[in-house]
């Protein structure tokens, strides 16, 4: 091993690189958000802090139940004049029929088992079939969330990758179910 003929160079060529792999890692394959909102209580609650996967989803395709960071249709982000990514969880896959009525949600008219929600939800919607490449999301908090029941289906490009741990605050640091 050769000595460096400046140890000050070397110092920030070390750090410059590890700068430069970290911010890589960080756009390809994982990335940290913040939830703005009470949208998906009781499972998130506003200002907890999560690792998204930004990987699996090239591989599979999400599943129920998966929550997921996307951003939203563009009748949305014009509405809202904001790109923002949203979260919230996956209710209906391509090709499956879903209705919600009398505080349930139903795939393929077979009532889904959801212990997750804040309450049961107040509204009807549907019967709609979800679109290819599409997928119907929900906040767990329905009766305050801004979801697919008021804007429609999310494409499956939108999908920026599915949330997986919760880091902060400490106390609720875990793994997030699907």
């Amino acid at each position: 091993m050769s000595k460096s003929e400046n140890p000050g160079l070397e110092a920030v060529r070390t750090v410059g690189l590890t700068v430069i792999l970290a911010f890589g890692f960080r756009m390809a394959a994982a990335q940290c958000y913040l939830i703005p909102s009470g949208s998906m209580e009781p499972t998130l609650e506003t200002n907890d802090r999560l690792v998204v996967d930004k990987v699996s989803y090239h591989f599979t395709k999400p599943n129920r139940g998966d929550i997921v960071v996307f951003t939203p249709p563009q009748k949305v982000t014009e509405k809202e004049r904001s790109n923002d990514p949203f979260i919230k969880r996956v209710i209906g896959l391509p090709g499956e029929q879903i209705e919600i009525k009398g505080g349930q949600v139903y795939a393929n008219n077979m009532p889904l088992r959801e212990n997750y929600i804040a309450a049961q939800p107040n509204y009807t919607w549907g019967p709609q079939v979800v679109p290819a490449n599409s997928y119907l999301v929900l906040g767990d908090n329905r009766n305050q969330s801004y979801d697919g029941h008021i804007w429609g289906f999310v494409s499956s490009d939108r999908i920026i990758g599915k949330a997986v741990v919760r880091f902060w605050p400490p106390e609720r640091i875990s793994i997030l179910p699907s």
